[in-house]
């Protein structure tokens, strides 16, 4: 949909109003989200300070009585050994610290001295364990606030040693005091830590050990009174990840299998939220914070931001995390940025209601220059009839419009003329269908069609089936080619075929979509005919030189079938010779037709050889032993270079075998062997030896003829047909080896070596052995 100028500039007005006022609006809150979330990690960090704080004041005092009664014992100020002095002591610790649930005192000897809070029937019990002559007992007593008794009895039925317990283990073994790990309180099913500290007589020897239960339950009370935002909270986590305090406590404990307490940890907790910000911090063993951590986090689609702070001390290793929604701090001026922008959005609204009024007003003349335009474009208004009433610039622009409309005008008139009389065939084919808008005669009389007739078709209509039309006639313009060029068969009418050379140009509008294309043709029958003749030639050249070379081998083949069947001749005669002597004796009889045999399928195989060479028929590619092909190639080379007293250095183990044609592959070698031949025996040197070097590499079979020769003149052009460095020479041995070995998938070339002999090197790819494929094969069946 266009949109009229007046819609523009009311639009404009509308947009620039909005942006204006949105931008402001933005900005301001941008800059107070930025001071809001600096000021909630603030507080989250505060919240983290005040909980260690409170914690370490929580449980100072414990360790401060426990070390207190420890200095009491060991300076003998109370007796360990009278029970009621220390119990009395321990009772009145109990009194004054309120956070204690309990002080105790165990000896090496197993005695144990244990005053707690109670829920009846008294609120104090004190337990003694005690051993006389071998005999363990148990008391219980209850005393009221003023230490009176309330009951007492014996409990027979208590196994409880403190020996055993980890905090006297622990505190024995440091010889310090110590707190152990947050754990669920036995009777109370309370969280609680236990610190204790060792009494030494005046030896040095631990006597025994003082300790104070302490229930921590009352540090989450404290964390559930914080005012974190209006639903932030703040939790502890002990090294192991387990979450000792928590604002609700139920969730931070578990029942076991034993019917036992024990913590639940950071990655199970039943808060979602605090296990999506601080879950990572138990992915180790150990939760190790060294520096104060502020991040942002989403969960369940709301933004939270969270605060990790480091351990209280090495003795508690306590992590405090906080996390509180974002939307607690930046949910007001979210809610004003949304107000404001509404605020904006009618704002905007009433600018454009003015400004399309007044757009209006300003269009009025314009439009109707721009009827007047068109009317003039399409020839219904002479350009000379006086222009309506408008602004002072239209008046230039008519002026100038009215001229590009004259000479718009003048190009379609030459383009039409040039379109009818051009030379080669043309022709306005639409996008998308293919479908002919326009041709020439020329282009109608090459595909024998009258201009009328061939309106009818379709690009498709006229390309041969197996040759593609150019994609632009059938899509829907999702391309960005302009341009076609290539050749390609056009059908004629009568259902002759035509080579055409086809130029095509895309049209698009300013939006880039094609509109059209103008495709130009050249029959190029003639020249395909006489490259077919050129091709053609150039196979009958290859055929020559292969048959031209097979007449220069013929001595040395003569040569070397001489020999197989001179041993074949001398053979039968022994054996003739042998069944006469000794018909009883058939073991050298046996062995002399082997031989026999073997000379003879020698034979065999090089006239094979020799007819597979000259052969002009298709070539069959197979997979082939390489080794076996270099041992029969040198059969037809060996006798010319001894007779020119040429010796051939063979290199070549354990080759991989080769995927192709058997004969090609012998051309290229024994093509190269006979230049090299030829090449030392028109030479004086003394040195008269050709290296043949085969190997396998990474990349598949590598193989250096290298030839002790005068070499090649530098800037030679050896691979060009038709040019050779030898008076009798066709100029196409080295060109035809090249393109065998380029058909294989290799490659050849020349490279002089270190002491700058010849050399020709060329390659084979690699090919995995045709017996593994079949193992592979049969394991997958």
């Amino acid at each position: 949909m266009k949109l009229s100028l007046g819609m523009i500039l009311a639009l404009c007005l509308a947009g620039l109003q909005f942006l204006a006022v949105t931008v402001v609006v933005f900005s301001s809150f941008l800059t107070s989200e930025r001071v809001l979330l600096d000021h909630a990690r603030d507080l989250l960090s505060d919240v983290g300070t005040n909980t260690i704080e409170h914690s370490k004041g929580f449980l100072t005092p414990a360790k401060g009585a426990a070390e207190l009664a420890t200095r009491l014992a060991e300076n003998q100020v109370i007796s360990s050994d009278d029970r009621a002095q220390l119990e009395k002591l321990l009772f009145q610790q109990l009194q004054i610290s309120p956070q204690f649930s309990g002080v105790f005192y165990g000896d090496e000897q197993g005695n144990f001295v244990y005053v707690m809070r109670s829920g009846g029937p008294g609120p104090f019990r004190s337990k003694f364990i005690s051993y006389d002559g071998g005999t363990r007992s148990t008391n219980l007593i209850w005393r009221e606030n003023s230490y009176a008794v309330v009951e007492e009895r014996d409990d027979p039925t208590d196994t409880y040693d403190p020996r055993t317990r980890l905090w006297y283990i622990d505190a024995r073994v440091k010889k310090q005091s110590i707190w152990t790990d947050p754990y669920i309180f036995f009777t109370s099913q309370q969280p609680g830590i236990t610190a204790a500290s060792p009494v030494f007589d005046e030896l040095g020897e631990i006597k025994g050990v003082v300790g104070v239960d302490i229930g921590i339950h009352a540090i989450s009370e404290f964390l559930s009174r914080l005012n974190i935002g209006e639903s932030g909270k703040a939790l502890i986590l002990n090294e192991n990840g387990d979450v000792i305090a928590h604002p609700d406590q139920d969730l931070i404990r578990k029942r076991n299998a034993d019917n036992t307490f024990s913590f639940v940890n950071i990655g199970e907790i039943g808060d979602p939220v605090a296990r999506a910000a601080f879950g990572g911090l138990a992915a180790n063993e150990v939760i190790s914070v060294d520096a104060e951590i502020s991040s942002r986090f989403d969960y369940n689609g709301s933004t939270f931001v969270s605060t990790v702070m480091p351990a209280i001390s090495e003795a508690l290793p306590w992590t405090i995390a906080v996390y509180a929604p974002e939307s607690d701090f930046t949910g007001e001026i979210k809610a004003n940025r949304t107000q404001n922008v509404w605020i904006a959005a009618f704002i905007a609204l009433m600018t454009g209601v003015f400004g399309l009024v007044l757009a209006n007003y300003i269009h009025k003349p314009v439009r109707a220059f721009a009827v007047r335009a068109s009317l003039v474009s399409q020839g219904e208004v002479s350009s000379t009839e006086p222009l309506p009433k408008t602004y002072r610039e239209l008046e230039r622009a008519n002026e100038t419009l009215v001229r590009a409309i004259a000479e718009r005008k003048m190009s379609e008139a030459e383009f039409g003329r040039t379109f009818d009389l051009a030379s080669r065939g043309m022709a306005q084919i639409q996008a998308g269908t293919g479908k002919f808008i326009r041709v020439n005669s020329k282009f109608a009389s090459m595909l024998g069609y009258s201009e009328t007739e061939i309106l009818d078709l379709t690009a498709h209509d006229i390309s041969h089936p197996d040759d593609p039309v150019s994609a632009f006639f059938f899509e829907d313009g999702g391309h960005e080619r302009s341009g076609y060029l290539h050749e390609k068969r056009l059908l004629r009418k009568d259902g002759g075929i035509i080579w055409v050379s086809e130029n095509v140009i895309v049209i698009r509008d300013d939006s880039g979509t094609p509109l059209h294309a103008v495709v130009t043709v050249d029959d190029i029958t003639a020249r395909k005919a006489a490259d077919l003749k050129i091709q053609q030639l150039s196979w009958d050249l290859s055929h020559s030189s292969r048959v031209n070379v097979m007449g220069q081998m013929a001595t040395s083949l003569a040569h070397e079938l001489n020999q197989p069947l001179l041993a074949i001749t001398q053979n039968m005669d022994t054996a003739l010779f042998a069944l006469e002597e000794n018909a009883g004796k058939t073991d050298e009889l046996k062995t002399i037709l082997q031989e026999t045999d073997r000379q003879a399928h020698r034979a065999g195989d090089i006239i094979k050889a020799l007819r597979g060479f000259v052969k002009k028929d298709g070539i069959e590619k197979a997979e082939f032993d390489f080794e076996e092909l270099l041992e029969q190639t040198l059969h037809l080379v060996r006798s010319e270079a001894k007779d020119n007293g040429i010796k051939i250095d063979i290199s070549a183990r354990q080759l991989e075998p080769v995927y192709g044609s058997r004969v090609q592959i012998a051309q290229v070698l024994v093509n190269l062997l006979r230049n090299a031949i030829e090449a030392i025996a028109e030479s004086d040197d003394t040195v008269r030896t050709v290296e043949l070097k085969a190997e396998t590499t990474d990349f598949g079979v590598l193989i250096s003829i290298t030839d002790s020769g005068p070499g090649f003149d530098e800037g030679a052009n050896l691979f060009e047909q038709f040019e050779t460095t030898k008076e009798d020479g066709m100029g196409l041995g080295l060109s035809i080896c090249r393109t065998i070995v380029d058909s294989h998938g290799g490659k050849l070339w020349y490279q002089p070596d270190a002491q700058g002999r010849a050399r020709f090197i060329f390659s084979l790819p690699a090919l995995t052995p045709k017996s593994l494929n079949e193992r592979q094969d049969a394991v997958r069946v």
